[in-house]
């Protein structure tokens, strides 16, 4: 495989932007630019030097010059478009969620494994040093986690991107910011296979405007009795992504990067001159080498499987106890 990759972005949002930036200035060939919508899709693909663009997935498909997609696409559309570039015969690097099930997960990596290529999920909060870290730690045996409490909690009432279009889907707050706060606890906590833990889901009822619960807590349990908490919300006006590690031999907080103990600050991004504090740029060039050395990717198809599987079934649990017809009431 030679060092530059022919890529092809599917998406113009801002995502797909932090990727062709990444990408291009790694000095792989931008090769296909594909969106939604002509104007928007020639615009982004003229800003950014694409040699093409177009509407339709299936042109950078069928182009022997694309090694390597990214799919910076609406959330439900990822299985469906990284079942099809695999398909292909095309590398993936796909957004987080890698799928909104379970099964669908499972079947994309028995795909990749089986076509021998890299599917890889692009989420970045696993390079995020201070993450990272404690991970490490972990798997040193020198941190035992009791417990992790992880917050993920933003304001996103409409249907409105963190770029501040408006967009034609509806974000959904389980499989899509569940799946990096659900994947970040068990990651930490080790759990590397699906079904290793035991799941209870509170979800709010669905909001009349978006049809989805606004509100959910997961609590994770895992076969060495540690507790994993998630709580999640879309009506928070204050951005909150946190972490608290209470482990027995210190307790740790990952709090906007910043990684502290009760010592005080261990890891602040802010003071990090590297490399090592661009999380998107790590993960970005792994994607890329794990395409050139044709190896399983650090972030593969099966290490995310875990938090779908227990994402399914909270997803399993609340489908069969929302009363039909309830919504969630409105207070203003």
């Amino acid at each position: 495989m030679k060092d530059s990759l022919g890529i092809a972005v599917v998406g113009y949002g801002q995502t797909a932007g932090i990727h062709t930036r990444l990408l291009g200035g790694e000095g792989h060939r931008l090769a296909w630019l594909i969106g939604r919508l002509p104007e928007r899709a020639a615009a982004f693909a003229a800003k950014h030097g694409f040699a093409r663009h177009s509407t339709h997935l299936r042109h950078a498909l069928q182009d022997p010059a694309v090694d390597a997609v990214v799919l910076c696409t609406p959330s439900p559309q990822h299985a469906e478009q990284a079942a099809a570039c695999l398909a292909a015969g095309k590398h993936v690097l796909v957004e987080i969620p890698l799928a909104m099930s379970h099964a669908e997960g499972a079947r994309l990596a028995r795909t990749a494994r089986d076509l021998g290529l890299t599917l890889m999920v692009a989420h970045g909060h696993r390079y995020q040093p201070a993450l990272r870290t404690v991970r490490e730690r972990v798997a040193r045996g020198e941190l035992t986690p009791h417990s992790i409490t992880a917050r993920y909690l933003l304001l996103r009432r409409e249907n409105v991107g963190s770029g501040g279009y408006v967009r034609s889907w509806t974000d959904n707050l389980l499989w899509h910011h569940g799946q990096h706060s659900t994947d970040m606890v068990l990651w930490l906590l080790g759990v590397e296979e699906p079904g290793q833990v035991e799941v209870t889901a509170v979800h709010a009822l669905p909001d009349r405007r978006l049809g989805i619960p606004m509100d959910i807590s997961l609590t994770l349990k895992t076969r060495r009795d540690q507790l994993g908490i998630v709580s999640m919300s879309y009506h928070s006006r204050v951005p909150v992504y946190d972490y608290v590690l209470v482990c027995e031999e210190d307790t740790l907080v990952i709090e906007n990067g910043v990684l502290r103990d009760r010592d005080g600050v261990l890891y602040d991004p802010r003071q990090d001159p590297t490399e090592n504090r661009d999380s998107w740029l790590l993960q970005d060039r792994e994607f890329a080498a794990a395409v050139r050395e044709r190896r399983p990717p650090a972030i593969s198809a099966e290490s995310v499987l875990p938090a779908l599987d227990a994402l399914q079934r909270a997803q399993d649990a609340y489908d069969a106890s929302l009363p039909p017809g309830a919504t969630h009431p409105v207070f203003r």
